[in-house]
């Protein structure tokens, strides 16, 4: 095996595993969220209201995100990739297990919410500047004509952290009585956080950093105010991959963390069911995005992303008809069909989005195209489908809302160029509106 084959798998190993840790720490206050923080920390309310109010704790993570990648896209495009990577690391692992270890509003009453917030908040952060550096690694280190097929893993890392957070969820509510699982039983998967970080952070160290930005920052230097710049040299890029991204995210927490809710407390159904249909559609969606970058290395990144956004929009034509059924093989059906659909669309944007920016921007400009969307889309999805439903008793806005952003997305494919194949060197140039790179 060559030396350029050990790098790549070292550094696919290294940021899948480390944005697999971070984007469990991060699915597995969804699933609280969905399934017990009601009851914990808002219990002066109904089941729904306290619900809704999980959900927008839970939309404070992402409002944190855009911060996250704005400070660590500035030092990221300043000092390197691996150092940030590092401390997003840190960062998400403790307040994960803070969260595990939080008494709840009976025990301190007012006190615990806004505890529970203020971790919240702290993993946001984290996460924001997770994506960019372990995308970036990646995309700046593989060959050109697969570099889709390569930065696909760290993507892959999400649905594999939502499949490990579904799977500890699963099995706790599995082994425990609701009792015992509303008592300590929702600690476990966040306290277990603490194990997969000390393996991520010993992992990521033993990865050297972007030979492509060391490269550039010892020919032509770094910028000072990397944020800034993108922002006057690359605005079109920006609204591009902030539009490749906001279908996506909607329909992604809508299928994976909306869905437990609807499923769960508005038809009444298993929570045991509805997570193993999680659990199967992240496995899928795992196995095939591979498969769906690879497909953008040979035929481009616009038409496989078309056809995720598409595809998504058309599974959600059924998607509560086969979660009003009730049984196990439609409630799988529906779950699977949008997260290979999403995944369609997640396999080639970690390419796709990073071969928009200079590389002297690119972490900068790739973790706020990112991150924006997150704020727009991910953020609101649980939110804004409960109230929607709750508003119109009815799933169908929640299905018009999704349609919609799939919509947007699908739009940007269309108006982004298509990047197959593109040397980074010489992406992100004035095409954008600005002046170009000095």
């Amino acid at each position: 095996m060559s030396e350029r084959q050990n790098r790549i798998g070292a550094v696919v190993g290294a940021s899948m595993i480390g944005t697999m840790i971070e984007w469990f720490d991060f699915f597995i206050y969804g699933f609280a969220s969905a399934l017990v923080f009601n009851q914990l920390f808002f219990p002066s309310f109904s089941p729904l209201t306290g619900t809704l109010l999980a959900f927008s704790t839970y939309a404070l993570g992402f409002l944190a995100r855009p911060l996250g990648g704005v400070i660590f896209g500035h030092f990221g495009d300043r000092v390197g990739r691996k150092k940030l990577l590092m401390i997003s690391l840190i960062i998400m692992g403790l307040s994960t297990v803070g969260i595990g270890l939080l008494p709840t509003y009976d025990q301190i009453g007012p006190m615990a919410p806004i505890l529970l917030i203020s971790l919240r908040l702290a993993q946001g952060f984290a996460v924001g500047g997770e994506w960019g550096g372990a995308v970036l690694m990646v995309a700046e280190t593989a060959p050109p004509a697969r570099r889709a097929f390569w930065t696909c893993w760290p993507q892959v890392g999400a649905p594999a952290g939502n499949l490990l957070a579904a799977g500890v969820f699963a099995i706790s509510a599995a082994a425990l009585s609701d009792a015992e699982f509303l008592r300590w039983g929702w600690r476990i998967p966040f306290l277990s956080s603490i194990v997969l970080v000390a393996v991520g952070y010993w992992l990521r160290r033993a990865v050297a950093e972007s030979h492509l930005f060391e490269r550039e920052a010892t020919s032509t230097g770094v910028e000072r105010f990397p944020v800034l710049e993108v922002l006057r040299r690359n605005p079109r890029a920006l609204l591009e991959g902030a539009g490749l991204r906001f279908g996506e995210n909607l329909a992604y927490y809508v299928a994976a963390t909306f869905s437990i809710t609807y499923f769960t407390q508005i038809r009444g159904g298993s929570k045991e069911l509805v997570l193993d249909a999680v659990l199967l559609g992240s496995a899928l969606e795992c196995i095939t995005m591979p498969m769906f970058a690879a497909l953008a290395d040979r035929i481009g990144r616009r038409p496989v992303y078309l056809f995720g956004a598409l595809t998504m929009a058309l599974s959600f034509l059924w998607f509560f008809g086969l979660l009003d059924s009730g049984s196990e093989r439609a409630v799988s059906l529906a779950i699977a069909a949008a997260m290979i659909a999403h995944g369609a669309m997640y396999a080639p944007q970690g390419a796709f989005i990073a071969e928009l920016f200079p590389t002297r921007l690119r972490y900068s400009g790739a973790s706020i195209a990112y991150q924006l969307s997150s704020v727009a889309a991910g953020s609101l999805a649980p939110m804004v489908s409960l109230a929607l439903y709750q508003t119109w008793n009815s799933s169908v806005p929640v299905v018009v809302y999704v349609v919609c952003g799939c919509l947007i997305s699908a739009l940007a494919a269309l108006l982004a160029p298509e990047t197959r194949g593109i040397a980074l060197a010489e992406a992100g140039g004035p095409r954008n509106g600005g002046p170009p790179p000095v």
